[in-house]
């Protein structure tokens, strides 16, 4: 059995996270699903003894079906936050992020037969130019992905109500 880096004690909640950005002909990939009203990046926890860019490997082949290859790690996310539904209801909540960039494939057609925790996940890609128009974490995305960056950067948000 594999154990996420994460844990939880009494109502705080952290978890260690490994996300990608995969951006195919000027849209970038989020997941959904049938309980929440928002997209969220491709990704998962990170599992005891796996490293964060073979944990972002796995999630998006997981996630997608398609074996995407990372091309460099562009961000490392510091997240606070509180959550109003869900399995974190009433948390508050601290997420280390690892961002990968992905290789582009040049197609944006996947393979995607996504669950989590018992729920199906399905794929949006979202034109970076209209993600101000969702709802769509993390929120640092929306800026991010309309300049250009050459090194790894380090974002903190608060998104604690």
């Amino acid at each position: 059995m594999q154990y996420d880096c994460g844990f939880t004690k009494d109502n705080k909640w952290f978890r260690y996270r490994a996300a990608a950005i995969i951006v195919e002909e000027g849209c970038v990939l989020f997941a959904g699903n049938e309980l929440d009203d928002y997209f969220y990046s491709i990704g998962g926890g990170v599992h005891m003894g796996e490293t964060a860019e073979d944990a972002v490997k796995r999630e998006v082949l997981e996630e997608t079906g398609v074996p995407y290859e990372v091309d460099r790690l562009a961000v490392i996310h510091e997240n606070f936050f509180n959550e109003n539904q869900g399995t974190l209801q009433g948390k508050d909540c601290h997420e280390v992020a690892f961002y990968f960039l992905m290789k582009p494939r040049g197609t944006k057609e996947l393979h995607s037969n996504s669950f989590t925790q018992g729920v199906r996940e399905s794929m949006h890609w979202i034109p970076i130019e209209e993600i101000g128009r969702y709802k769509a974490f993390p929120t640092f995305l929306s800026e991010y992905l309309r300049t250009e960056h050459s090194g790894i950067e380090h974002i903190v948000t608060d998104e604690r109500a």
